[in-house]
């Protein structure tokens, strides 16, 4: 019987009628159930977590925008869905402004859920949704978590020690991401990780224009954002070198601990001030 094409148990790419080997990632065609299985177990696991994050994203978006002192006279279809700068920074805008002036250094995490308006939020919680399936599947989804909060942290450091005032967005941490990437498919090699590490060099460079041609994007996050990705990637190991353990699973508790923490801290301190 003539075999048909299929997807490849491993990386998800179509393998020819007439391959043995996925010719992307060199997964034989008939890989045994139970990778098949745990694959898709892996990524079913993985997108609960990513729909978390983005729920959490909306949710504080939403509350940005309660909090905010817009006037009904200055409302337009833009200014309506863009929260009020002291609304952002009550709750968790990062920057020399919010650590140097009030002290406020957890919000290197929370700033990391903060959006300005209703593009910039759609348009990070688009990447983040393109982006993570793919670190999941390669990292897992423990690893992935800490990779998103670190890498968003160190994006917001380079951009503190570089002197921005005032910063929000996911787009940091959506860098780190990009970083563990371009890490997996420069170390793992062969024709997989030459497709890994061409595809997400696209995202740095389309970064890098809008970066230059766009005002008010924070480049110093996002570079930073993308150093601390490939960092932790190296750390942390990935699937084909690694195995996800128990240690990785404690670490990103600890870094949704920690995330929850600050974004409830946020939310308490802002509705003291509005009530007070």
């Amino acid at each position: 019987m003539t075999q048909r094409a299929i997807l490849c148990p491993r990386c998800r790419r179509l393998i020819g009628s007439d391959e043995a080997f996925c010719s992307w990632c060199g997964t034989k065609r008939s890989s045994a159930w139970w990778q098949a299985v745990g694959w898709a177990r892996g990524a079913l696991g993985g997108d609960w977590l990513i729909r978390a994050i983005i729920s959490v994203n909306i949710g504080i978006y939403i509350l940005s925008l309660i909090f905010s002192n817009h006037s009904g006279s200055s409302l337009n279809l833009f200014g309506m869905f863009s929260p009020s700068d002291n609304s952002l920074l009550l709750l968790g805008a990062t920057g020399t402004i919010p650590i140097e002036r009030y002290g406020r250094v957890w919000t290197l995490l929370a700033a990391n859920y903060l959006h300005g308006g209703l593009l910039h939020i759609l348009f990070n919680m688009l990447a983040l949704r393109q982006i993570a399936p793919s670190v999941i599947q390669e990292y897992g989804t423990s690893r992935m978590f800490v990779i998103y909060t670190l890498g968003g942290v160190c994006g917001y450091i380079v951009s503190y020690l570089a002197g921005v005032p005032f910063t929000i967005g996911a787009s940091a941490a959506v860098c780190g991401l990009i970083g563990a990437l371009l890490y997996y498919g420069r170390s793992r090699g062969g024709a997989y990780g030459t497709a890994v590490y061409r595809e997400v060099s696209g995202w740095v460079i389309s970064l890098a224009i809008f970066g230059l041609i766009i005002p008010g994007i924070n480049n110093w996050a996002h570079g930073g954002g993308i150093v601390g990705g490939v960092v932790l990637g190296m750390l942390l190991g990935y699937g084909d070198n690694k195995p996800e353990s128990s240690g990785h699973t404690v670490l990103a508790m600890i870094c949704a601990a920690a995330t929850i923490l600050a974004l409830i801290w946020g939310v308490v301190t802002t509705v003291m001030l509005k009530l007070g």
